[in-house]
């Protein structure tokens, strides 16, 4: 557990942070100055849950002094009993409050991000999965106020979409979005079902964080090999009659970006390049995860791509996510973009694992 002495660490960085940002030099520095801005604004919320934190601890510890002390007045030990009461009620939420507050802040919480999702198992009913992903997280950031747009899509002939790239910009979008990698399960009886038979398919998610850390990505030009074709429709059968779309390959790593959605083959070599930093950035952080791998992180938000995260059974109405063993029966909202019930507890989750991480070290 953390003592005054931490604080006093904490109170002594603030004061430094705060000269810091002063300084002329580091605020000319955009990516320097917003580091500090969001790690002064870390240690204020600490600083000040802490704060609370042993007030509370003080008050309880004098409330319990003069109930000990047998020459204490019945209307004083009245008033400790009922402040002492008072005082373990609150504590558990405070002391909760304070050990969130000890985790540092992801750096890629407030950035913006590309997904992609992908048919897997299943056949045409995977793509119309995969459809149906898309539209709920496209009406979960429209209910956020944030802008989605698609980069990608190369759409099957049953409908739905055998992939689909999308970018989706707005405040704290990864903080939100980042917990949804992984394999995403549905049950239902397809359409095209004659007996009612229900159907098990799958569609991938990955979520890319698009952070200012893309900027320091060097794509050199004799590492990049760029391949023009003619954009394809459901089928295979070309869409146009000009070579626009762009397919981007990073020699050194292998990764492959493309693009079709655009007429415009400059646009679409854009779109594409995003998407290629996007996923060598993934990469990169993939590979720090695996060399500081965790019990935590083998628990939630691992972003493996392998894992199955969630169950949609449609013929019971009934959504379920398997990192946290929680089971929802409105299936129905949640495909109309309501994911806060889901999210939420995952994000919880999430923070009580690093919270234990962040006292234990």
């Amino acid at each position: 557990m953390i003592d005054e002495s931490y604080i006093e660490n904490v109170n002594q960085r603030i004061t430094e942070l705060e000269a810091m940002l002063a300084d002329p030099e580091v605020a000319g520095n955009r990516k320097q100055f917003t580091q500090l801005l969001t790690e002064h604004a870390h240690n204020k919320k600490l600083q000040t849950k802490t704060r609370a934190y042993f007030e509370l601890v003080k008050a309880k510890t004098e409330s319990e002094e003069i109930l000990s002390d047998e020459e204490s007045d019945a209307d004083l030990r009245e008033m400790a009993e009922l402040e002492l009461a008072e005082i373990e009620e609150k504590l558990p939420a405070v002391e909760k409050e304070m050990q969130i507050a000890l985790i540092p802040p992801d750096p890629l919480d407030a950035s913006n991000v590309i997904v992609e999702i992908r048919a897997g198992t299943g056949g045409d009913e995977a793509g119309l999965f995969a459809g149906d992903l898309y539209r709920m997280y496209t009406r979960y950031a429209e209910g956020l106020g944030w802008k989605a747009a698609v980069l990608d899509a190369n759409q099957s002939e049953a409908g739905g979409y055998k992939e689909i790239i999308f970018s989706v910009e707005g405040t704290d979008v990864f903080k939100r979005i980042k917990y949804e990698s992984g394999v995403h399960r549905v049950q239902r009886v397809p359409e095209t079902e004659a007996q009612g038979r229900i159907h098990t398919s799958a569609a991938t998610v990955a979520v890319l964080a698009e952070s200012e850390e893309i900027d320091d990505i060097d794509l050199k030009p004799d590492e990049i090999k760029i391949e023009t074709y003619r954009a394809q429709g459901p089928g295979g059968q070309s869409v146009n009659t000009t070579d626009s779309a762009v397919r981007v390959t990073h020699l050194p790593t292998g990764i492959v970006a493309q693009c079709q959605d655009e007429k415009s083959q400059h646009k679409n070599k854009a779109k594409a390049m995003r998407v290629l930093k996007a996923r060598i950035l993934d990469q990169i952080k993939q590979e720090e995860q695996a060399q500081q791998a965790s019990e935590r992180r083998a628990q939630i938000g691992s972003g493996d791509r392998s894992e199955r995260i969630r169950t949609y059974n449609f013929p019971q109405g009934r959504v379920t996510d398997h990192r946290v063993n929680l089971t929802l029966y409105s299936l129905d909202k949640v495909m109309e973009g309501e994911l806060d019930d889901l999210i939420d507890p995952l994000y919880e989750d999430d923070m009580a694992l690093k919270a234990k991480e962040a006292l234990e070290n």
